[in-house]
């Protein structure tokens, strides 16, 4: 089968693609002829050794896939080959074939497209985890989407507003942030323009947001604390600014703010059963059309390289989806 291989750390003009051996299904695992994998920014990194995770060379960038059962292992009860399935690997998904536990393939229902549910448990995973299970967001809640354009962004946008909330969205243009009304933000304030924490009491009639969706920190985090409501909840995605805050916590104390850490990877491994919950959720929604992830541009598994060099270029807005 051919394979995406990083042979050793370095740009995405590193990569080539290699015939290699083709996988097999050992007890409890399952063979899944790969149809359609999702690549994320962390991608980037992890070719360059600068990522969190740091498999072994060689390997396959992309942690995200949707594909086909081809053949179980002896002891799988679930999944039968021809079963339409997605799967989170944290790298190895560029490639023909892929072997996972059993219990890590998750089903995808009926019409929804390879192309769209592959790009769904990175983003949104972490989004709906944050959202749903860390800041137990409400209808009728007011939240408020920091780098409301970028992937995770966008999906807070889109769950948000499937959660019932009002949703504000906050980026650095009008471009930006145009780009975010499409995906049903309510308000809009371009943080390069305006004030962040006076836009958002402004916006909510001076009581301030219920839920802060952080994935950019910087100076931005601080402002966004100091515009929470009393009981607001705080959720640190990550650090797209390059800057770890170091937040005031007598804010924290005088609002009775929660800050919840949103480690979604981990989440995976901790909570596989409500991990599973989550994806069969966003598939519901992909194939009942109240969710319709925006993909930027599909490659082929040859041109793999180009598209993780328009990912690091920041290029992209929605996902990038490679077909082998």
């Amino acid at each position: 089968m051919r394979a995406v291989l990083c042979k050793s750390y370095g740009g995405p003009e590193e990569l080539v693609v290699e015939e290699v051996a083709k996988p097999i299904a050992g007890p409890g695992e399952v063979l899944i002829a790969v149809k359609a994998a999702a690549l994320n920014f962390f991608d980037t990194l992890i070719i360059r050794n600068k990522y969190q995770y740091k498999p072994a060379l060689p390997f396959s960038p992309s942690a995200e896939i949707a594909g086909v059962v081809e053949a179980v292992g002896e002891g799988c009860e679930t999944l039968k080959p021809g079963d339409k399935v997605v799967a989170y690997l944290r790298w190895g998904g560029c490639r023909d074939y892929v072997v996972v536990a059993e219990e890590e393939a998750i089903l995808m229902p009926d019409g929804v497209a390879f192309e769209k549910a592959a790009g769904l448990m990175v983003t949104y995973g972490t989004t709906i985890y944050a959202l749903k299970n860390r800041a137990n967001l409400q209808p009728g809640d007011t939240l408020a989407v920091l780098g409301a354009a970028g992937g995770v962004g966008q999906a807070a946008i889109e769950i948000g507003k499937l959660m019932g909330a009002r949703v504000i969205a906050c980026a650095s243009s009008e471009e930006k942030l145009d780009f975010c009304e499409q995906f049903g933000a309510d308000e809009r304030v371009n943080y390069l323009a305006q004030d962040l924490k006076p836009a958002l009491k402004e916006l909510t009639n001076g009581r301030g947001v219920d839920v802060v969706y952080d994935p950019v920190g910087g100076d931005l985090a601080e402002a966004a604390l100091r515009a929470t409501t009393w009981y607001g909840r705080f959720l640190v995605v990550g650090f797209a600014s390059g800057t770890i805050t170091k937040m005031p916590l007598n804010l924290v104390m005088l609002k009775g703010v929660d800050v919840l850490g949103v480690f979604w990877g981990e989440a995976v491994i901790r909570e596989p059963e409500e991990h599973a919950a989550n994806v069969r959720q966003l598939l519901d929604w992909v194939a009942n059309g109240d969710l319709v992830p925006h993909i930027h541009q599909t490659y082929s598994l040859e041109e793999t390289p180009r598209a993780l060099v328009a990912i690091a270029n920041r290029e992209v807005k929605g996902k990038v989806i490679i077909t082998p």
